[in-house]
């Protein structure tokens, strides 16, 4: 082909440029390849659909042999752990969240010998919010035991112990304080098996609890930060501890790592105890419906839920139909477009999200509107509630007012419908 051209100056230069590399490199035939397609398409010549099929297979090929194995491929991909749906009798036990946490830890410390937990207070007390209490006496020592106040040795040490076999759940004992285990996660664990073509795993599980309660340096939720920084891991958003308990019993069933982020204000509340507790699993990448409606898509995670739950119920009474779906997981993120079938129905948007603006709030966003191509089923600009830019103030007043509430929902809905 370049022969038949070589006539034209512009081909002229571009194979000039290829015969100067006597063994050029994979990226510099498609380089080249490329800008011959660019031209023979403006020229509308015979051969472009060729030269196309032949660059896009070259690229496509490489793409792939460069990007396999940031996830499992293989049968321990926590995403092919089978579905358990949690059950509850007809006239469930209401515990506190931490209770649920901790009848959940003490069957599957039973069931899997090679389970480990670790972290500042977990061992002698059981965690500050109480969901190993009792299990160090039970399960010994070796197995729960207490560090240090260095988050960075916390996760040297879980991926250590995950890349011989077994099975740590290392605690970082606020989100905020993630940062200081950081570097890490996002150098060592997350790229792991990608690094390594597959050949390498380290299946650590992040325990951690943030997104609100009351504390400059105790409830933060920076999403963004990690979103940007552990791909490769899995990033489960829990909205109570009976999903949280769901999220771990799929990451211990599969061979991944991934952090699970439970709610700090919601270790007191009351939930309902599955009869199943330790056997059913949460499914990641599937967001869930729970309300249904036809005004608006609300889209959140995490501790968000229960206020948007609230605002949905008073914006019911003014005849407001909001379509409330809890996220579930931000890494992998709604695996099956549910988003954007609920959009082909609501044609309406609203994001709300405990992170600063722009931050997972603005990922969402792209996987939404981009990924999904959620922008075509829009009838409004899409809107996002986040938090302050800064960091939440103390006591209740500082949480009010820095974080979204069931007021400011309430706000944002109305004005979409507006619209």
């Amino acid at each position: 082909l370049y022969a038949d051209l070589e006539h034209t100056p512009t081909v002229a230069a571009m194979r000039k440029e290829l015969k100067v590399h006597t063994h050029p490199q994979v990226h510099e035939l498609v380089a080249n390849g490329r800008r011959l397609l660019y031209y023979l398409r403006a020229q509308q010549h015979p051969r472009a659909a060729a030269v196309e099929q032949w660059v896009t297979k070259l690229d496509a090929q490489y793409r792939r042999i460069y990007d396999r194995h940031l996830y499992s491929e293989s049968a321990d991909s926590a995403l092919r752990v089978p579905v358990v749906k949690p059950v509850f009798a007809a006239e469930p036990q209401l515990k506190n969240g931490y209770e649920v946490l901790n009848t959940f830890f003490a069957r599957v410390f039973e069931r899997y010998p090679n389970l480990y937990a670790f972290g500042e207070d977990v061992g002698r007390i059981g965690g500050v919010n109480q969901g190993m209490a009792g299990l160090q006496a039970k399960f010994g020592e070796d197995r729960i035991f207490d560090t240090g106040i260095r988050e960075w040795t916390i996760m040297g040490q879980a991926i250590g112990m995950a890349l011989r076999g077994l099975r740590p759940i290392a605690e970082i004992q606020y989100l905020d304080y993630l940062i200081y285990g950081l570097q890490p996660l996002t150098d060592d664990l997350a790229t792991l098996r990608w690094r390594s073509n597959g050949q390498q795993k380290a299946p650590v599980i992040v325990r951690t609890r943030g997104h609100r309660l009351e504390g400059v340096w105790h409830s933060g939720s920076p999403i963004g930060m990690l979103l940007n920084s552990i791909r490769g891991m899995y990033l489960c958003v829990p909205r109570n501890m009976v999903q949280a308990a769901g999220m771990y019993n799929t990451l211990l069933q599969g061979g991944e790592p991934g952090i699970v982020i439970e709610c700090l204000n919601g270790y007191r509340l009351k939930e309902n105890m599955p009869t199943n507790i330790g056997d059913y699993t949460v499914p990641l990448g599937v967001p869930e419906v729970l309300r249904e409606g036809t005004d608006v898509s609300l889209l959140t995670y995490g501790s968000c839920v229960r206020i948007a739950q609230t605002a949905c119920e008073r914006l019911a009474n003014y005849g407001i139909s909001v379509e409330l779906i809890d996220v579930q997981t931000l890494l992998p993120f709604d695996l099956e477009d549910r988003i954007q079938g609920s959009l082909a129905k609501t044609n309406r948007l609203l994001i709300v999200d405990e992170d600063v603006p722009g931050g997972a709030s603005a990922y969402i966003l792209q996987q939404v509107l981009e990924k999904q191509k959620g922008y075509f089923q829009l009838d409004a600009p899409p809107r996002t509630l986040t938090a302050a830019a800064h960091r939440p103030p103390y006591g209740s007043d500082g949480d009010y007012f820095s974080k979204p509430s069931a007021e400011d929902i309430m706000d944002a809905v109305l004005a979409l419908v507006r619209e």
